[in-house]
């Protein structure tokens, strides 16, 4: 007799996929109400970011070299709170803070090593997928509003027959300016990182039999060694293009995102399988060379560890409402309905990855500042209840080669969560959100988004009309600042920064226009976007940070609240690491709130951006 396990389940929302763009949009909508489903089909969160695959988060600050622009919301709380506790950068932290952000939110259940295998569909929207966890051996059939896939492959999309592209658009469809003549089916590929750690003595490589033989000459345009060098004569964008390929400089302790292979057919997805097996031999290979085929400085370099899972880069994109494109990212356009935002440069990647062995690895054309992305983006055209996030969204594939970057696509996956809260809010579909877009951005920017040219309007936040003063600012940093709107540096600094700390601390006073009602206060401190705090397996990347939290953030501080002249509540916070903190309490009377600020991370000023009283 046939046995089977099976359970019907039913959510408001399911994501399909828990890289981080799935990740922040199950996050973001089960914050604001939601009871969601985050289907994975690994055991561990973070998708390229994760243990298993190790990429480091890049996103619109381009390296570092846009700073006000790093991305802020639920992937920069999960920085900070890494950064808290992992000064030594191990994976298995990073695994457990991701781990540990998804459990605790109330309204969301994470289904681990749970694949997708289908979905029903009924007058154009998803009603159910179906789905298979193999640790438990249940069949699953989730039932749901509304679905994202976050899959990075547009896997939901695809079952669901969302329309969707692959390769690159001809000029005559955009006239993007480096679009080819001739549309073409070209993608870029997948890549397997490794890891070497420096011994106190020579340490001798045997390669297994399968690996690659690969020669000096093959390899002659791309990094691979601490001694190695490059011939750039003739070639634009030349320091764009080492940063882009090293980080900095190049090393033989980190694995390269060169060793990358593109498959052979239309099936790019269909590929994987095969594709990884070449990778696998190729990145054997690779360290042959470097170990066994000539000085590149690593005679005391041993092998630790080789990743098992391809990274992916690109598959299929889904068409939305509009697609976004190459004349958009180059002019820096800004959408009425922009709902997050890019800058990592259009970097396009060679046809056959590490097989075109006499071009250069990657095309970098720069992005001068940063560009929008809206709504209509974050949707399907034909599917009514299909939303999605990462590097599947509505885009060209010049427009992609910068917006797949996972910063980018973290909080392009909070903005989809966040406007599923609304499309719950208003019963409507996710193309109906263009009606609340206006709504739908104060969300954002109240979770710590940020949208170019988009203040905080909103309506409820008391301390806009009140009376702000400080014990102590520097010029230029006055404390009224914290209500103009903006919470980061942008043109102007934004923020109030006291004149030293003195030994009683530094306060902030909030007199509100009348006696309020209230239950919350929400901070934004600084936390030094230009200084990097991204998980990384690279030693360069890692010397290039602190240990530490950045010393921005405050640390301790406490609120007292005021009534008739007299003190009503008080709130103490202690070690905090936050950005964004938001502190819920229950309704009290109130006419002032005095916030005493005592301990930074290590700044001898208090910086704050913005305070919200509700």
């Amino acid at each position: 007799m046939k046995r089977e396990k099976k359970q019907k389940l039913n959510y408001e929302y399911v994501v399909v996929g828990g890289g981080l763009a799935g990740l922040c949009a199950a996050i973001s909508a089960s914050r604001h109400g939601v009871k969601t489903a985050l289907i994975h089909a690994r055991p561990v969160l973070g998708g390229n970011a994760s243990s298993e695959i190790r990429m480091h988060i890049c996103g619109a600050d381009d390296n570092g070299s846009k700073p006000n622009y790093a991305e802020g919301g639920i992937i920069h709380e999960i920085m900070l709170k890494n950064k808290s506790r992992n000064p030594y950068f191990s994976y298995a932290y990073w695994d457990e803070v991701l781990y540990e952000t998804a459990r605790q939110e109330e309204n969301l259940t994470v289904y681990y090593n749970t694949v997708m295998t289908d979905c029903n569909i009924s007058d154009n929207k998803i009603k159910s997928i179906i789905c298979y966890q193999e640790t438990t051996e249940y069949h699953f059939e989730f039932e749901a509003d509304y679905f994202s896939d976050c899959t990075g492959n547009g896997s939901l999309g695809f079952f669901a027959g969302a329309n969707y592209r692959e390769g690159s658009e001809g000029i005559g469809e955009f006239n993007e300016p480096h679009a080819p003549k001739i549309p073409n089916k070209n993608r870029m590929g997948n890549t397997i990182l490794f890891k070497a750690e420096r011994r106190d003595e020579k340490v001798d490589f045997t390669p297994p039999p399968f690996a690659k033989k690969l020669t000096e000459e093959q390899l002659k345009l791309r990094t691979h060694s601490k001694i190695h060098s490059i011939d750039f004569s003739g070639k634009d964008n030349v320091e764009e293009y080492i940063k882009a390929t090293t980080g900095s400089t190049s090393n033989v302790d980190y694995g390269y995102w060169w060793i990358e292979l593109s498959g052979e057919s239309d099936d790019f997805v269909g590929e994987y399988e095969s594709i990884k097996d070449d990778l696998i031999s190729y990145v054997w290979g690779v360290w042959d060379h470097i170990k066994n085929g000539g000085n590149h400085g690593a005679d005391n370099y041993d092998l630790v560890w080789v990743g098992a899972l391809p990274g992916m880069r690109e598959s299929r994109r889904f068409e939305g409402d509009y697609v976004l494109t190459e004349n958009d990212v180059l002019e820096n356009r800004v959408f009425e309905d922009a709902v997050a935002y890019g800058g990592w440069p259009i970097d396009i990647h060679s046809k056959n990855g590490l097989l075109d062995f006499d071009k250069f690895p990657s095309e970098i054309i720069p992005v001068k500042g940063i560009y929008t992305i809206p709504w209509r983006c974050y949707y399907s055209n034909n599917i009514e209840n299909l939303t999605f996030a990462g590097r599947d969204i509505s885009t060209s594939k010049l427009a992609f080669a910068s917006s797949r970057v996972m910063g980018t696509c973290a909080i392009g996956g909070q903005a989809v969560g966040s406007a599923i809260s609304l499309c719950k809010k208003y019963n409507c579909s996710p193309r109906e959100i263009l009606k609340h877009i206006k709504e739908l951005q104060q969300i954002i920017l109240e979770d710590d988004g940020y949208i170019p040219e988009v203040i905080n309007e909103d309506e409820n936040d008391l301390a806009r009309n009140s009376k702000i003063t400080a014990s102590s600012f520097v010029s230029g940093f006055e404390p009224q600042n914290i209500v103009n709107g903006i919470s980061r540096k942008v043109d102007d600094e934004n923020c109030w920064c006291s004149n030293g700390i003195s030994n009683n601390g530094e306060w902030l006073n909030i007199e509100l226009t009348k006696k309020q009602e209230i239950s919350s206060v929400q901070i934004t401190f600084d936390s030094s976007f230009g200084v990097p705090i991204k998980m990384t397996l690279s030693e360069n990347r890692r010397n290039q940070q602190e240990k530490t939290l950045p010393k921005t953030i405050v640390k301790d501080f406490h609120i007292l609240f005021f009534n008739n002249g007299k003190q009503v509540k008080r709130i103490d916070v202690d070690n905090n690491f936050l950005r964004l903190v938001r502190l819920k309490f229950d309704k009290i009377q109130c006419e002032s709130i005095k916030i005493y600020f005592t301990n930074t991370h290590g700044c001898q000023n208090i910086r704050v951006f913005e305070v919200r009283v509700k």
